[in-house]
């Protein structure tokens, strides 16, 4: 292992052999954050990282930490106040600079959320576990129960490495057709089957559908950067990053289509928070069904 390997700067991936050898070298030079959850049962990720997790990581819950109010028409997963989330990362102890290593035990649907937020917030030192808590313990590297002890780190907000829209950035586009829409759903809820947790199916006129489970292999890792690129120029040939829009049910997912592009070369798209259940709360917005944008 070279000298500075420890103190490579990880903006995408990071591997659990890496990891490790952080871990190995300088503990305090990391910032692991547990990212796990389930959507129906909201409580089981801070469950399982009380019955196992990785060493030195803190716990970062979707709906506490990662989001922010809810009002019944900004969507189920609304971004959070930049401030509060600064607050609730430096009391868990993150520094300015410092390397965020953000994991799940989902494909990364949840962890690539943080990985979002902290480029949201100015922080690009950020990166997922590659293959997420299965592929820690598949390399027979340990989990622990204890809780790090946190004390506050000096973090703060800086220029945003990520942009947003809102609805009415993607009403008027619907009108102007200057960007493209990127749905992250799984392709019977882009048609609009199967809806279980918004108020009506379907999507909003004109989006792509790239589940974002395409972006994985079959061990849940990332697919290569030159196989993403290909795949995503297939689902939007022609069409430049910085004019697509990324969005999923509730802001979500689409932060792990963000990542897959950033992997693969293609900067600057643009996140649209409230997506799906923040658009079809507002009946008057127009809805697409079927396999069609």
């Amino acid at each position: 292992m070279s000298q500075n390997t420890p103190h490579t700067h990880h903006t995408t991936l990071i591997s659990s052999e890496n990891l490790a050898e952080r871990l190995a070298s300088a503990p305090d030079g990391v910032f692991i954050a547990d990212c796990r959850f389930d959507l129906i049962d909201t409580e089981a990720g801070a469950k399982a990282y009380a019955a196992g997790h990785l060493p030195h990581a803190h716990y970062l819950h979707l709906d506490r930490d990662l989001s922010g109010a809810k009002t019944g028409t900004n969507g189920r997963h609304p971004l959070p106040d930049r401030q509060h989330l600064v607050d609730t990362l430096a009391a868990r102890g993150l520094k300015q600079g410092q390397q965020v290593v953000a994991y799940d035990a989902h494909g990364g649907m949840y962890a690539a959320r943080l990985w979002w937020l902290l480029r949201w917030l100015g922080h690009d030192s950020v990166a997922l576990l590659d293959g997420g808590l299965q592929a820690w313990q598949a390399a027979g590297h340990p989990l622990t129960q204890d809780v790090p002890h946190a004390t506050r780190g000096d973090f703060k907000a800086g220029k945003p490495l990520a942009v947003t829209v809102d609805a009415q950035a993607v009403e008027h586009n619907l009108n102007t057709h200057e960007r493209t829409l990127l749905d992250a759903r799984a392709a019977d809820r882009y048609r609009g089957e199967n809806e279980t947790l918004d108020r009506v199916g379907g999507h909003i006129p004109g989006a792509l559908n790239r589940f974002f489970k395409d972006n994985l292999t079959a061990d849940g890792r990332f697919k290569s950067a030159h196989t993403l690129r290909d795949e995503f120029g297939a689902v939007m040939p022609g069409v430049a990053a910085e004019r697509v829009v990324l969005q999923c049910g509730s802001g979500v997912t689409a932060c792990h289509n963000a990542l897959a592009m950033e992997i693969a070369g293609l900067h600057g798209a643009a996140l649209y928070p409230g997506s799906w259940s923040e658009w079809s709360a507002n009946p008057a917005r127009p809805v697409a069904t079927g396999a069609k944008p």
